[in-house]
């Protein structure tokens, strides 16, 4: 399978459960390379990028979360390698600052 890039916006009880640590996790687990972010508005963003398949099975997971989390909506869309790049040079998969 091909490499790809997915932007996701997960809404509902996000933040304060240790849900972006979550996805961290998930993601290392998955090989996966991006960030997680929390927003303003109260949502969790991040951007994965690897194996559809892989990218895929990511985003399901998203949708269940971490047991604390109680999640509402998630929105995957394509993501650009400008997003991607939003993280430190060298790192697979990093914590990004709220915006």
């Amino acid at each position: 399978m091909s490499d790809v890039i997915r932007h996701v916006t997960i809404s509902g009880r996000v933040q304060g459960v240790g849900y972006r640590a979550w996805v961290d996790e998930q993601a290392s687990v998955r090989g996966l390379e991006g960030w997680v972010r929390n927003r303003r508005d109260g949502s969790v963003e991040a951007v994965f990028a690897g194996p559809d398949d892989v990218v895929a099975d990511m985003i399901a997971a998203c949708r269940r979360g971490p047991s604390s989390a109680r999640v509402a909506n998630v929105q995957a869309d394509p993501g650009t390698s400008d997003l991607l790049n939003l993280r430190g040079a060298g790192e697979r998969f990093a914590f990004l600052p709220t915006v």
